[in-house]
């Protein structure tokens, strides 16, 4: 009963304590961000006959499929040319602040808007990846995904290191984006636009809400239990919407197994050879021409499909055998995308597969692609000021997953505290402002530096010290002279 009870505690201590996975919630944040933002580029001349007032999707059609079930869309507003295109001008830049992570939360939510505002006014336009973006576009609203490579992520940082040098740094920005929002939440609702289902209007006004919230208490409560008891939630909502995306990757990838295995096509090893086929999809008959030659490889490729898919959720709770067939995949998409044709479903599938990659993976990933080798990309230790922000993330710290894991095994984060000294409504800083239980992780992201003011003391000769200057203090760990400062 005490090992149970011990085994219970850690277990959701290590739920509450920290969000989990912060590298792979920022590659899903990055990943779908990119997918959105490429597919309104692409389309942008056609954006019209896709999604316009006068598109073949007409516009009471649209207005009947709303009335039937429910479904949000702001481009149903309004008939007017110019709320179409000013909607999907800021659809666009909103996919792209978010792949910045400039206030995450507040973007998470706006990219949300017009994914589904898109989406839902002409919904025959899509090719598969459209259903899992429009899913994992309310995931995101859930998750703190601008913990590490994001600017949140820096302007947490560069706050640490005023605060750390006894400065008050203030964020304006924050208020006036939340106050700006809230007046146009309220005029849109008292309008009668957030009629029908009642999901997205709830989860628009709890967020609201819940950074006011936030903001509010940070600047009365400081560090105290109200806060501590937010942050906690926030943690609980975070990690159960990342393991809610695995779980959704592993569903489609199931049923898309266990489907291929009742088709004939399947069981006898052709399937892949017919949409090579298809004018459609051959953006390069050379090449389809090229693979459906062989009947060999089509029958290789086509029994690999459905055992990779079907296998992977059953793999999970191997790393090794999870890493190979999460590679397999990815290189699956991958060929999807440039011989069918299909970029952005494979784009969106990749991004989904990505939260099942290793901590390691992306952490050498991200100093490779910053040019950031040698510097510490884990958390700094910093007490959080009083000053809030109304908006956004301001985490921008490791959570602290074991980097040689599997997102699987890697949510078992320990407790590493929150650098951000600025607080924001967005429910993202970590609870913990213990002092640095890690005294060796030296200067590097996120972290303020020397752990305590002026040189530290060093032991004294063998000699011995003059009688006045009292004993030998020994040189502490993560002092200038300590070698392992500042390694990763």
């Amino acid at each position: 009963m005490n090992r149970f009870s011990l085994t219970l505690s850690r277990g959701i201590a290590r739920v509450t304590d920290a969000p989990l996975g912060p590298y792979q919630s920022a590659v899903i944040r990055i990943g779908f961000s990119v997918t959105w933002l490429l597919f309104l580029l692409r389309e942008f001349p056609h954006r019209q006959e896709l999604y316009g007032p006068d598109s073949p999707w007409a516009w009471d059609l649209a207005q009947q499929l709303v009335g039937t079930n429910g479904a949000f869309t702001a481009l149903l507003w309004s008939d007017g040319q110019g709320w179409f295109e000013v909607l999907y001008v800021l659809a666009m830049v909103w996919s792209l602040l978010l792949l910045l992570g400039w206030r995450t939360r507040t973007m998470s939510v706006l990219f949300m808007v017009g994914v589904l505002s898109l989406q839902n006014r002409s919904v025959f336009m899509g090719d598969g990846g459209d259903n899992v973006l429009h899913l994992m576009a309310i995931y995101l609203v859930f998750t703190r995904c601008g913990q590490v490579w994001s600017l949140d992520a820096r302007r947490a940082r560069r706050a640490a290191e005023a605060h750390a040098r006894g400065e008050e740094p203030r964020d304006r920005t924050g208020p006036v984006l939340w106050g700006v929002l809230g007046f146009l939440l309220l005029v849109a609702t008292l309008a009668g636009r957030m009629d029908g289902e009642l999901f997205v209007p709830v989860l628009l006004w709890t967020v609201w809400a819940a950074q006011g919230l936030w903001w509010l208490t940070g600047r009365r409560a400081g560090n105290g239990q109200p806060r501590i008891l937010l942050d906690v939630i926030a943690n609980i909502v975070h990690n159960g919407a990342l393991l809610v995306i695995m779980a959704e990757a592993c569903l489609i990838y199931a049923t898309a197994g266990w489907y291929k295995v009742q088709g004939s096509r399947w069981q006898d090893g052709t399937a892949v050879y017919y949409p090579l086929q298809l004018e459609y999809f051959s953006p390069w008959p050379a090449l389809g021409d090229l693979l459906s030659a062989s009947g060999t490889l089509v029958m290789l490729v086509t029994y690999g499909t459905v055992a990779v898919q079907v296998a992977f959720p059953f793999t999970l709770f191997n790393r090794r055998v999870k890493n190979v067939l999460l590679a397999a995949m990815i290189a699956e998409h991958a060929a999807i995308a440039v011989v069918l044709g299909l970029p952005f479903f494979s784009l969106a599938m990749i991004a989904a597969d990505a939260v099942f990659l290793p901590t390691s993976f992306l952490r050498r990933l991200g100093r490779a692609a910053t040019g950031l080798r040698g510097l510490r990309w884990g958390p700094g230790h910093v007490r959080r000021s009083r000053d809030t922000t109304a908006s956004g993330t301001g985490s921008g710290t490791d959570s602290g997953l074991r980097p040689d894991r599997a997102p699987a095994q890697d949510l078992n984060a320990g407790r590493n505290p929150d650098p951000n000294p600025d607080p924001d409504p967005d429910p993202d800083p970590n609870p913990n402002p213990s002092p640095d239980p890690h005294p060796r992780a030296g200067a590097g992201i996120g972290h303020p530096g020397h752990p305590g003011p002026g040189p530290a003391p060093t032991a004294e000769p063998a000699s011995g010290p003059p009688p006045d200057r009292g004993p030998v203090l020994p040189a502490p760990r993560g002092a200038p002279g300590d070698r392992t400062q500042g390694k990763p």
